[in-house]
């Protein structure tokens, strides 16, 4: 039988020390709440107060400090100082045992949690979880803290389906709720709806009229900037992107569009934008609008047009992107000849001017000097003002005409009707084929047949919205350039640059004896540069 002699330990296997050397314990505290409410900011404030008297009041601890973080969600550690930096400190040596409240203080994320723990138990920091009295140093402790935080993180997840639930019910029943603190010319009103701020309302309508008169959106924020008036954010510089998002924001129509963005993981809370994944509802009348609905949709089709040329607007040239060829379909831009010499000058021409077409022709479009564009729109403008009070009752007409919607209104409906049929007899085919069974070829393609036409009237639905929007967009169009010629009774003496971009819609160059200028409200006036 052998004889076998028990070697004590001598050093502590977590700490690194000799057993018996006399050392205090040096702790932390960590306290965590995940809003800044009154209530929650209390019980931050008791956790803080609880954990430094605590531990000052033993004798054979030495306090390093609490470290936490007030008004931060548990799912993630990403954005956690306090956290981060305590775990650092511990992993340097400076802390031996880490006092918290419960698990889901620490973590609701069973990943962050354990990752956590094991990466302190390796450096002997030992952490003691009050409410379920569990030590992470203790041989059951891991089994229990993997359950722990497993049930935290699922609460979590629960507490976040619930949430998202409530979101989407309140989406769902038109209710609408707006960041207020960053967005213009609303704040919360006693009902609870957005509603208007009147200061703030007309800087947003500044920026819409801006837009219409022809400014760029570049122009409109160094406008915004000299002004001195203050960004939704509270900054003193406008940047392009908030005047854009302005002018593109169906909220300041009095529509809302609900749930743009979500939520794709409740444990990192990456937001994403919604293309498709989850519902999306469309809200008419929510709230009281600061512009017009044809305000508003003029200034879409002003944005749509403009990128569908791929011009934008230009700071150097109202000329630009509006001059165009009927021949190649191309605008006209600015060419420099005898850029080296004293007959230096500056002409439009057609973009596709040299560019060879079927049968080697080249497009014969003239070209223009700036002096012969402005000219011409004098010229136009001009034969409006000598019939300016015919052009005046004619364009009142047309607003009432545009007004009357009453045929586009009865056919949506009529089609809506055919929708709701359409689509109850696709529930109820489809609910006959999980019933019984029956030919699923033939089935297929009675399901195709009759979704296809369900298609085609939701496509027709489409066309009459869009006809709508053209319409409401035509309106506000006629009635800014009636405003504009109730404002003018002189002829023109020299070209107006302000004026051009309120009023131009194009100018359709066929020869130096037919230069066409079109006006924002439709009419067409044919002017010679000879």
């Amino acid at each position: 039988m052998p004889n076998v002699t028990v070697i004590p330990a001598t050093i502590d296997m977590h700490a690194k020390t000799p057993l018996d050397a006399p050392r205090k314990k040096r702790l932390a505290g960590y306290a965590r709440v995940s809003s800044g409410s009154e209530e929650q900011e209390s019980s931050f404030e008791a956790q803080v107060d609880y954990y430094t008297k605590k531990i000052q009041e033993n004798p054979d601890w030495e306090f390093v400090g609490i470290y936490a973080d007030e008004a931060v969600s548990g799912l993630s550690i990403k954005n956690r100082p306090g956290f981060q930096n305590m775990i650092a400190d511990a992993l340097d040596g400076k802390i031996d045992i880490i006092l918290t409240k419960s698990v889901s203080r620490l973590s609701r994320n069973t990943a962050d949690n354990l990752n956590a723990i094991r990466a302190l138990k390796e450096k002997g920091v030992e952490i003691r979880f009050e409410k379920e009295n569990i030590n992470s140093l203790d041989g059951q402790g891991e089994l229990l803290l993997t359950l722990m935080a497993s049930l935290a993180q699922e609460e979590a997840r629960s507490l976040s389906l619930n949430v998202t639930w409530g979101q989407r019910k309140r989406f769902s029943d038109g209710k609408v709720s707006l960041p207020y603190a960053r967005f213009l010319g609303y704040e919360k009103g006693e009902d609870g709806r957005p509603q208007i701020v009147e200061k703030e309302a007309r800087v947003v309508r500044q920026i819409y009229k801006n837009y219409l008169d022809g400014m760029t959106i570049r122009q409109i924020c160094a406008a915004l900037t000299e002004q001195g008036i203050p960004t939704p954010g509270g900054k003193t510089v406008w940047a392009v992107s908030t005047v854009k998002s302005i002018l593109t924001n169906e909220k300041y129509r009095g529509d809302a569009r609900l749930q743009k963005k979500f939520t794709i993981d409740y444990l990192s809370k990456r937001v994403v934008k919604n293309e498709g994944q989850v519902p999306m509802y469309y809200v008419e009348n929510s709230h009281p609008g600061i512009v017009t609905v044809a305000m508003f949709e003029l200034v879409q089709q002003e944005m749509a047009k403009n990128a569908r040329l791929g011009s934008g607007r230009n700071n150097v040239s109202c000329f630009s992107g509006r001059v165009m060829c009927p021949i190649c379909s191309e605008v006209f831009g600015p060419k420099t000849w005898h850029s080296t010499d004293p007959y230096k000058r500056r002409v439009w021409q057609c973009n596709g001017k040299y560019r060879e077409r079927g049968g080697g022709a080249r497009c014969k479009t003239p070209h223009l000097s700036e002096e012969q564009l402005r000219g011409a729109f004098v010229e136009a403008f001009n034969q409006i003002i000598v019939d300016r009070n015919w052009h005046l009752a004619v364009l009142e007409t047309t607003l009432v005409s545009l007004a009357d919607i009453i045929d586009l209104n009865a056919e949506a409906q009529t089609l809506e009707e055919r929708s709701a049929g359409l689509f109850a007899q696709l529930e109820t085919m489809i609910a006959d084929n999980a019933r019984r069974a029956q030919d699923q070829q033939d089935y297929q393609a009675r399901y195709e047949a009759l979704h296809s036409r369900y298609k085609s009237v939701q496509a027709q639905l489409g066309d009459i919205a869009a006809e709508r929007q053209r319409r409401m967009a035509k309106q506000e169009s006629v009635r800014q350039f009636i405003e504009t010629l109730r404002q003018r009774d002189a002829l023109l003496n020299g070209f107006d640059e302000k004026l051009f971009r309120a009023t131009m819609e194009q100018i359709t160059v066929y020869s130096l004896e037919d230069i066409r200028v079109k006006f924002r409200d439709g009419r067409e006036i044919s002017v010679s540069t000879e």
